[in-house]
Protein backbone atom coordinates (compact mmCIF):
# COMPACT_ATOMS: atom_id res chain seq x y z
CA UNK A 1 0.00 0.00 0.00
CA UNK A 2 1.70 2.84 -1.77
CA UNK A 3 1.53 6.89 -0.22
CA UNK A 4 0.51 8.91 -2.38
CA UNK A 5 -1.92 12.61 -2.01
CA UNK A 6 -4.59 12.01 -5.23
CA UNK A 7 -7.91 11.51 -3.95
CA UNK A 8 -9.23 7.92 -2.97
CA UNK A 9 -12.98 7.28 -2.95
CA UNK A 10 -13.27 4.55 0.00
CA UNK A 11 -17.57 3.45 -0.01
CA UNK A 12 -18.25 2.26 3.64
CA UNK A 13 -19.98 -1.21 3.07
CA UNK A 14 -22.68 -0.10 5.98
CA UNK A 15 -24.72 1.35 3.09
CA UNK A 16 -24.05 -2.00 0.74
CA UNK A 17 -26.41 -4.96 0.83
CA UNK A 18 -25.85 -6.78 3.99
CA UNK A 19 -26.92 -9.97 2.44
CA UNK A 20 -24.61 -9.76 -0.73
CA UNK A 21 -21.03 -8.03 0.64
CA UNK A 22 -19.19 -9.68 -1.96
CA UNK A 23 -20.55 -8.93 -4.97
CA UNK A 24 -21.46 -5.56 -3.43
CA UNK A 25 -17.56 -4.92 -2.78
CA UNK A 26 -16.83 -6.22 -6.23
CA UNK A 27 -19.12 -4.67 -8.29
CA UNK A 28 -18.46 -1.35 -6.49
CA UNK A 29 -14.67 -1.67 -6.80
CA UNK A 30 -15.24 -2.54 -10.63
CA UNK A 31 -17.17 1.09 -10.89
CA UNK A 32 -13.99 3.00 -9.87
CA UNK A 33 -14.17 2.49 -5.64
CA UNK A 34 -9.99 3.05 -3.98
CA UNK A 35 -10.77 1.44 -0.76
CA UNK A 36 -13.27 -0.41 0.82
CA UNK A 37 -14.43 1.09 4.61
CA UNK A 38 -15.51 -0.75 7.22
CA UNK A 39 -17.43 0.56 10.13
CA UNK A 40 -17.44 -1.25 13.01
CA UNK A 41 -19.70 -0.37 15.93
CA UNK A 42 -19.50 -2.19 19.08
CA UNK A 43 -23.10 -0.62 20.78
CA UNK A 44 -20.78 0.72 23.45
CA UNK A 45 -18.28 3.19 22.56
CA UNK A 46 -21.31 4.09 20.05
CA UNK A 47 -24.82 3.55 19.86
CA UNK A 48 -24.57 1.55 17.47
CA UNK A 49 -23.61 -2.38 16.45
CA UNK A 50 -21.98 -3.79 12.98
CA UNK A 51 -19.54 -6.19 12.28
CA UNK A 52 -16.52 -7.94 14.18
CA UNK A 53 -13.42 -9.82 12.62
CA UNK A 54 -15.03 -12.62 11.38
CA UNK A 55 -16.97 -10.60 8.87
CA UNK A 56 -13.72 -8.70 7.92
CA UNK A 57 -12.29 -11.73 6.96
CA UNK A 58 -15.24 -12.63 5.07
CA UNK A 59 -15.12 -10.29 3.13
CA UNK A 60 -11.44 -9.99 2.84
CA UNK A 61 -11.17 -12.52 -0.36
CA UNK A 62 -13.46 -10.40 -2.51
CA UNK A 63 -11.54 -6.86 -1.77
CA UNK A 64 -8.85 -6.02 -4.40
CA UNK A 65 -7.72 -2.69 -3.21
CA UNK A 66 -7.58 -1.49 0.42
CA UNK A 67 -9.42 -2.68 3.32
CA UNK A 68 -10.00 0.42 5.70
CA UNK A 69 -11.29 -0.56 9.38
CA UNK A 70 -12.63 1.69 11.16
CA UNK A 71 -12.76 0.89 14.80
CA UNK A 72 -15.95 2.65 16.45
CA UNK A 73 -15.33 0.21 19.56
CA UNK A 74 -14.04 0.64 23.12
CA UNK A 75 -11.60 -0.94 24.34
CA UNK A 76 -9.65 -1.33 21.80
CA UNK A 77 -6.56 -2.77 22.26
CA UNK A 78 -7.46 -6.40 23.03
CA UNK A 79 -9.14 -7.00 19.40
CA UNK A 80 -6.37 -5.36 17.28
CA UNK A 81 -4.60 -8.14 16.47
CA UNK A 82 -7.47 -10.24 15.55
CA UNK A 83 -8.40 -7.14 12.66
CA UNK A 84 -5.28 -7.47 11.73
CA UNK A 85 -5.53 -11.45 10.99
CA UNK A 86 -8.49 -10.40 9.16
CA UNK A 87 -6.61 -8.90 6.67
CA UNK A 88 -7.22 -4.89 7.45
CA UNK A 89 -4.81 -3.06 5.31
CA UNK A 90 -5.55 -0.15 7.75
CA UNK A 91 -6.96 -0.02 11.29
CA UNK A 92 -8.22 3.19 12.22
CA UNK A 93 -8.78 3.75 16.25
CA UNK A 94 -9.92 6.66 17.95
CA UNK A 95 -8.49 8.88 20.50
CA UNK A 96 -11.49 9.17 22.42
CA UNK A 97 -11.83 5.75 22.71
CA UNK A 98 -8.99 4.72 25.65
CA UNK A 99 -6.68 6.56 27.80
CA UNK A 100 -3.45 5.03 25.76
CA UNK A 101 -3.89 5.72 22.28
CA UNK A 102 -0.33 6.14 21.58
CA UNK A 103 0.37 2.43 22.37
CA UNK A 104 -2.72 1.32 20.36
CA UNK A 105 -0.86 2.95 17.06
CA UNK A 106 2.23 1.29 17.92
CA UNK A 107 -0.09 -2.05 18.29
CA UNK A 108 -1.63 -1.93 15.01
CA UNK A 109 2.04 -1.31 13.11
CA UNK A 110 3.09 -4.52 14.89
CA UNK A 111 0.50 -6.54 13.45
CA UNK A 112 1.25 -5.25 10.33
CA UNK A 113 -1.62 -2.60 9.29
CA UNK A 114 -1.01 0.65 8.80
CA UNK A 115 -2.34 3.00 11.81
CA UNK A 116 -5.30 5.41 11.68
CA UNK A 117 -5.98 7.72 14.45
CA UNK A 118 -10.14 9.10 14.31
CA UNK A 119 -10.78 12.29 16.04
CA UNK A 120 -14.64 12.88 17.09
CA UNK A 121 -16.23 16.25 15.30
CA UNK A 122 -15.92 17.66 18.96
CA UNK A 123 -12.31 16.77 19.70
CA UNK A 124 -10.09 19.11 18.16
CA UNK A 125 -6.80 18.40 15.79
CA UNK A 126 -4.22 19.28 18.57
CA UNK A 127 -5.65 15.95 20.14
CA UNK A 128 -3.05 14.15 17.48
CA UNK A 129 -0.03 16.59 17.82
CA UNK A 130 1.96 14.13 19.31
CA UNK A 131 0.77 11.03 17.19
CA UNK A 132 1.97 12.04 14.01
CA UNK A 133 5.05 10.08 13.90
CA UNK A 134 3.59 6.60 14.55
CA UNK A 135 0.25 7.16 12.51
CA UNK A 136 -0.31 6.54 9.00
CA UNK A 137 -3.74 7.81 8.97
CA UNK A 138 -6.31 10.68 10.26
CA UNK A 139 -9.79 10.41 10.29
CA UNK A 140 -12.08 13.27 10.59
CA UNK A 141 -15.27 12.67 11.71
CA UNK A 142 -17.81 14.82 10.34
CA UNK A 143 -20.52 13.64 11.53
CA UNK A 144 -21.16 12.49 15.28
CA UNK A 145 -20.29 8.69 14.92
CA UNK A 146 -22.80 5.64 15.14
CA UNK A 147 -25.46 5.75 12.09
CA UNK A 148 -25.03 6.27 8.87
CA UNK A 149 -26.63 8.79 6.59
CA UNK A 150 -26.60 12.03 9.00
CA UNK A 151 -26.11 15.28 8.41
CA UNK A 152 -22.38 16.68 7.38
CA UNK A 153 -20.79 18.66 10.16
CA UNK A 154 -18.34 21.23 8.25
CA UNK A 155 -14.82 21.53 9.58
CA UNK A 156 -12.78 21.99 6.90
CA UNK A 157 -10.88 24.49 9.12
CA UNK A 158 -9.97 21.47 11.21
CA UNK A 159 -8.85 19.49 8.19
CA UNK A 160 -6.88 22.51 7.09
CA UNK A 161 -5.26 22.31 11.08
CA UNK A 162 -4.28 18.61 10.38
CA UNK A 163 -2.99 19.12 7.00
CA UNK A 164 -0.37 21.89 8.64
CA UNK A 165 0.30 19.95 11.31
CA UNK A 166 1.16 16.83 9.18
CA UNK A 167 3.29 18.72 6.82
CA UNK A 168 5.69 16.75 4.36
CA UNK A 169 4.64 13.00 6.61
CA UNK A 170 3.10 10.25 4.74
CA UNK A 171 0.17 10.28 6.72
CA UNK A 172 -3.52 10.05 5.07
CA UNK A 173 -6.07 12.74 5.89
CA UNK A 174 -10.06 11.09 5.24
CA UNK A 175 -13.09 12.13 6.28
CA UNK A 176 -15.86 10.16 7.64
CA UNK A 177 -19.89 11.33 7.72
CA UNK A 178 -21.98 12.96 4.92
CA UNK A 179 -19.47 13.31 1.88
CA UNK A 180 -20.98 14.16 -0.95
CA UNK A 181 -20.31 15.53 -4.53
CA UNK A 182 -21.16 18.89 -2.52
CA UNK A 183 -18.96 18.47 0.48
CA UNK A 184 -15.82 16.70 -1.64
CA UNK A 185 -14.54 19.82 -2.71
CA UNK A 186 -13.98 22.45 0.25
CA UNK A 187 -12.72 19.26 2.11
CA UNK A 188 -10.60 18.09 -1.06
CA UNK A 189 -9.18 21.86 -0.69
CA UNK A 190 -8.76 21.30 2.96
CA UNK A 191 -6.18 18.82 2.43
CA UNK A 192 -8.30 15.65 2.65
CA UNK A 193 -7.38 12.65 0.34
CA UNK A 194 -9.57 9.60 0.97
CA UNK A 195 -13.42 10.38 1.02
CA UNK A 196 -15.43 7.77 2.61
CA UNK A 197 -19.05 7.48 0.86
CA UNK A 198 -22.05 5.66 2.40
CA UNK A 199 -25.41 6.39 0.61
CA UNK A 200 -23.60 8.64 -1.58
CA UNK A 201 -21.75 5.98 -3.42
CA UNK A 202 -24.59 3.50 -3.42
CA UNK A 203 -27.60 5.24 -3.44
CA UNK A 204 -29.68 4.50 -6.94
CA UNK A 205 -27.69 0.77 -7.91
CA UNK A 206 -27.59 -2.64 -7.30
CA UNK A 207 -25.07 -5.80 -7.86
CA UNK A 208 -27.22 -6.24 -10.64
CA UNK A 209 -27.23 -2.80 -11.77
CA UNK A 210 -23.65 -1.42 -10.53
CA UNK A 211 -23.67 1.74 -13.33
CA UNK A 212 -25.18 4.31 -11.07
CA UNK A 213 -22.18 3.19 -8.42
CA UNK A 214 -19.43 4.12 -10.66
CA UNK A 215 -21.63 7.86 -12.24
CA UNK A 216 -21.82 8.75 -7.70
CA UNK A 217 -18.33 7.82 -7.15
CA UNK A 218 -16.97 9.79 -10.26
CA UNK A 219 -19.69 12.66 -9.48
CA UNK A 220 -17.44 12.76 -5.98
CA UNK A 221 -14.36 12.31 -7.25
CA UNK A 222 -15.19 15.30 -9.77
Amino acid sequence: MSFDRTVKIAPSILAADFANFGAEICAVESQGADWIHVDVMDGHFVPNVTFGPSTCAAIRPHIQTVMDVHLMISPVDQFIEAFAEAGSDVITAHVEAGPHIHRTLQAIRANGAKAGVALNPGTPASAVAHLLDVADLVCVMTVNPGFGGQSFIPLESKVAELLAMIGDRPIHIEIDGGVTPETAPGLVAAGADVLVAGSAVFEGGSVENPAPYGRNIRKIRS
